[in-house]
């Protein structure tokens, strides 16, 4: 391998940071999606709150502002310029990542992403409301969606490339994972909830924020089903956005890298992508979904931290994770 730890390094945390500020606007809009189905005896604190657990940062939140409310939580995880993870602060951490990076990507992908930066810049709270919280994260996603149709459609099929399609995969899977499980930790329905219309709209609006709704009815052709929707999202290697997806294009990523010469990310990934491909979804739920994506949460930032090691010497570009 020929490129150096640092260029690799921004490379794939640029790709990193815009896969997470759309997968911050997914999360929000999930969460905001549930809070409009006003079940019954679930407040909209309780809702937000659990949305900034699944997120990771309930600590950073108190820092933030400690009143728990729907305007806060999305402010915080759309803004703060302080909290590393904010849609805010991904995208300018992508854009300084690119900056750096003028010779490693084509025009395109610079115009791309620094427009967004350029326009994220002028959002505040007014625009934010007035526009509607959805509106926004539509516009997110459709901004990435952009950056990375240049990015499939300019650059060189190359270590670059390689780079930039491995941090899309890990953070993608992370996020995949924490949107399904948010459906335990948000929205826990009561007995009397379980199979009826309101778990329908449940489980209906995280298929929406995974882009997956569609794809659902078109796979089973039946009502949603928990055990369909979460095998749909884990197991299934045509459901772009899926675990095993993800696994499947880092594996790939990874083979062509290492050449030849094994490395502990290997064999890590390795070990993750054959328990999603061997594994059967009434084993999951047997062994209960929050715990088995808790436990790839934490193997899969095991697998992020083991890339960097093996192939950027921790070599940080200086802005954080």
């Amino acid at each position: 391998m020929t490129m150096l730890g640092r260029t690799a390094n921004q490379l794939y945390w640029m790709a990193r940071y815009i896969e997470r500020a759309e997968n911050m606007a997914r999360l929000i809009d999930v969460a905001n999606r549930m809070v409009l189905l006003d079940v019954p005896g679930q407040a909209q604190e309780s809702v937000w709150g659990s949305t900034l657990e699944v997120a990771g940062y309930p600590e950073d939140f108190v820092t933030f502002g400690g009143q728990i409310s729907g305007a806060s939580a999305v402010l915080f995880l759309a803004f703060d310029d302080s909290f590393p993870s904010s849609i805010f602060s991904s995208v300018r951490a992508a854009r300084e990542n690119a900056r750096a990076l003028r010779a490693s990507v084509t025009v395109e992908m610079w115009e791309s992403i620094n427009a967004t930066w350029l326009e994220l810049r002028d959002y505040d709270s007014t625009s934010l409301f007035n526009g509607g919280v959805r509106d926004f994260c539509d516009w997110i996603k459709e901004r990435t969606h952009s950056f990375r149709g240049v990015t499939d459609a300019t650059m060189l099929r190359d270590e670059s490339y390689a780079f930039l399609d491995l941090g899309l995969a890990i953070e993608r899977a992370d996020n995949t994972a924490r949107l399904l499980d948010s459906k335990y930790h948000v929205l826990l329905p009561s007995d009397e909830h379980v199979g009826g219309s309101v778990d329908y709209y449940q489980w209906g609006a995280v298929l929406r924020s995974l882009s997956a709704f569609r794809a659902y009815h078109k796979v089973y052709s039946d009502v949603i089903q928990p055990d369909r929707v979460a095998e749909l999202l884990l197991l299934r290697r045509d459901m772009p956005r899926s675990l095993m997806a993800c696994f499947d294009r880092i594996t790939g990523q990874l083979d062509a890298l290492c050449q030849g010469r094994p490395q502990e990310c290997q064999r890590i990934a390795g070990e993750i992508h054959a328990g999603l491909r061997f594994g059967r979804i009434d084993s999951i739920f047997q062994q209960g979904l929050h715990q088995f994506l808790t436990r790839f949460i934490e193997r899969n930032g095991e697998l992020g931290m083991q890339i960097e090691h093996d192939f950027m010497m921790r070599q940080r570009s200086g802005l954080p994770a």
